[in-house]
């Protein structure tokens, strides 16, 4: 070595450095409050809570922008996701109630469908129902809803805009909507309308068709009034479409599964403690006519008990894609306070005892949907499913 001070330069300027960084670690440690030997090992969640807020609200910046009861509301929902299931959570009072409406498939609103282009923002009617309060007002398909009340609509998401219109039954909306330039204002007087979850109708060749959108409680009597209507009008064969349904009720689909299903099982489920739960048909309605259900890898939980029974029996054919693979059931439990548990209590299985979750019931006839941009109404799945109807007839 020709010289040792560099050596000795480099050691100096690391101990210095080491110093300086010791000097910044003291700086901040006069500013961090020393909480350690607060929390101990056994202390509860609670306490651990209580000192989260404490230091929030002696330390955050804009402590005037904290919302306690949000926080605390996220802290239990946080909780709960923590376990990774994506079927179980925690809903607040707002969600539980909103949760509730969509199971009992009624709500305190006009009945009206209303749709928002994700690119401009427009919210456009969709569909009137005959005879409740939309129509009543005069509303029609294809009005432009650009206010509610005093609200003007600008960039808010059709969800909010929803519960501008819903509320309080007996209660008026002002409705402001653009139909061919002209601006109207209707005025609609709330009430308990029961969202129609079920459409059907008769095709070609004495084909019915029935779609269920989701499996509400309301679908049940909606189900079995179109299934008796076709059949009074003379239905050789049906096809019942399920794509893009993401479940709903047990009840409500073993209800409507006894409406085709011979005798035997319908559904089984197992609990965490190997528990079974049987679910049985009775035959007596057994759908005996060339039967089709219509699915996609949208079709969910209810729509896939209700899709795999009908392959296991073979009593129709599965046409589309793949369904989505939700193989788990879950139940609600209400708490004190209006807020709500929705906990994954089992698995359930088909009449032949298969499980579908992660798998999903795949189609006896593939069938991928192919839009027509000259004809978005085309139908190329629903095509597919008329023709193996006819193939039988």
């Amino acid at each position: 070595m020709k010289d040792g001070r560099p050596f000795w330069r480099g050691v100096l300027c690391g101990v210095l450095g080491v110093l300086c960084v010791f000097a910044v670690l003291d700086g901040v440690r006069r500013y961090v409050p020393q909480v350690s030997n607060l929390i101990g090992s056994g202390s509860s969640m609670d306490s651990k809570m209580d000192l989260l807020q404490e230091m929030l609200g002696e330390y955050y910046l804009r402590e005037e922008e904290l919302d306690e009861e949000a926080m605390i509301e996220g802290a239990y929902a946080g909780y709960v996701d923590a376990i990774g299931d994506p079927y179980t959570a925690y809903y607040d009072e707002e969600q539980t109630q909103e949760m509730l409406e969509s199971f009992n498939g009624e709500y305190s609103g006009i009945g009206a469908g209303l749709n928002q282009n994700l690119e401009t923002r427009v919210i456009t009617i969709t569909r009137v129902y005959e005879g409740q309060p939309a129509d009543e007002a005069g509303m029609q398909v294809g009005d432009i809803l650009y206010q509610v009340d005093d609200r003007e609509i600008t960039d808010e998401d059709l969800s909010e805009v929803v519960t501008w219109v819903k509320g309080e039954e007996g209660t008026t909306v002002d409705l402001y909507v653009l139909r061919d330039g002209e601006e109207l204002k209707l005025t609609a007087t709330r009430r308990k309308v029961e969202v129609q979850t079920v459409e059907y109708e008769m095709k070609e060749d004495d084909i019915g068709y029935i779609q269920v959108t989701e499996f509400d409680n309301v679908t049940y009597e909606q189900f079995k009034n179109g299934l008796e209507t076709l059949e009074a009008n003379g239905m050789k064969g049906l096809v019942i479409d399920l794509r893009s349904n993401p479940g709903g009720g047990l009840d409500t689909v073993v209800n409507m599964l006894k409406l085709i299903l011979p005798e035997g099982p319908i559904v089984s489920m197992k609990d965490k403690n190997g528990k079974e739960t049987m679910y049985e048909c009775d035959g007596r309605h057994a759908f005996t006519k060339p039967l089709v259900v219509l699915v996609n890898e949208n079709s969910a939980s209810a729509s896939e008990i209700f899709s795999g029974a009908v392959k296991d029996y073979g009593i129709g054919k599965i046409v589309g894609t793949t369904t989505y693979g939700k193989g788990v059931v879950q139940k609600v439990y209400y708490l004190r306070d209006g807020s709500s548990l929705k906990v994954t209590i089992s698995e359930y299985f088909t009449p032949k005892g298969n499980s579908i979750h992660g798998i999903g019931v795949v189609p006896d006839v593939e069938v991928e949907y192919i839009r027509d941009e000259e004809h978005p109404e085309a139908d190329n799945q629903l095509d597919a499913a008329l023709e193996e109807i006819r193939k039988e007839l």
